[in-house]
């Protein structure tokens, strides 16, 4: 490769960490990249780390090994950066053309934006780094966006619980499970290969009322013997209180709707700035 400059190196830097976030780069595969000096991709990455930082759009952590080491990408979405993201998406969440009879609110066009989705999945890895989840599991089938995007950020497997089995899938569990709330009995069903014995499972959902839907998804888990670390929702009404889990954090949480007014009560859980 022909000499670049600097500054095309670290731009060049950047799309191969961001577009493999949590993966361990060596510092050896920059340095015959570029042709570079591994003092002079050190500096580099050194640069780069500033920036994220200072602009709130991750970090670069350093792992030291016997073959140069490495460098990976963590995108953390915190503080004001991501109150800011949670504003934005509350403002669609409250638009008045939204309501659906039955006291529901219409968020499929959300929910499938991968840009907002890839955002809100970085803020619940941020909130959840510290349980570190093995896998990241949903239902299908409108939870599975965020879930994608919520592995991504970890970049862990994702796993997706089916309505009904499939024969090309091989074995499977099945539970049955009430809703929270409309106390109807469904079925949830897993292949056996999607979860070895003992691994960390993340439960992710897009919405939440009583919790009926989390609540089976972490008695599917257990029943392959998996460890449930905790369950993170895009949507959790404020009622039924208590819920029938209680490990789960929300990135909203649903008020209601005004009858009269037909205004969306619906409110960002905030990070502290």
């Amino acid at each position: 490769m022909d000499k670049v400059r600097r500054v095309e190196r670290m731009v060049a830097m950047t799309k191969l960490l961001v577009d493999s976030p949590q993966k361990l780069i060596p510092l050896n595969y920059f340095c015959d990249f570029f042709g570079m000096a591994k003092s002079t991709v050190s500096e580099d990455l050194t640069c780069v780390r500033q920036s994220m930082e200072h602009f709130q759009l991750g970090t670069l952590e350093t792992v030291a090994g016997v073959a140069g080491g490495g460098v990976r990408f963590i995108p953390h979405r915190k503080g004001s950066q991501a109150n800011d993201i949670l504003r934005d998406v509350q403002a669609r969440l409250k638009e008045t053309d939204r309501i659906i009879p039955g006291g529901f609110i219409y968020m499929s066009d959300i929910l499938y934006d991968w840009h907002v989705m890839t955002r809100l999945g970085e803020i619940i890895m941020t909130r959840f780094m510290d349980r570190n989840p093995d896998y990241i599991l949903t239902v299908e089938t409108k939870g599975i966006p965020l879930a994608v995007m919520v592995a991504r950020a970890f970049n862990k497997p994702l796993v997706i619980a089916r309505r009904d089995s499939k024969v090309t899938e091989g074995s499977a569990i099945s539970i049955n499970y009430v809703t929270g709330s409309s106390g109807r009995i469904q079925t949830m069903t897993l292949t056996k290969r999607a979860i070895p014995p003992n691994a960390r499972v993340l439960i992710i959902d897009d919405f939440m009322k009583a919790g009926g839907t989390a609540k089976g998804l972490k008695e599917l888990v257990l029943e392959m013997s998996g460890i449930v670390v905790g369950t993170g929702v895009l949507v959790a009404t404020a009622e039924p209180n208590p819920k029938l889990i209680d490990d789960y954090e929300s990135l909203f949480t649903f008020y209601g709707i005004d009858e009269n007014t037909k205004k969306i009560s619906i409110e960002p859980v905030f990070d502290e700035e």
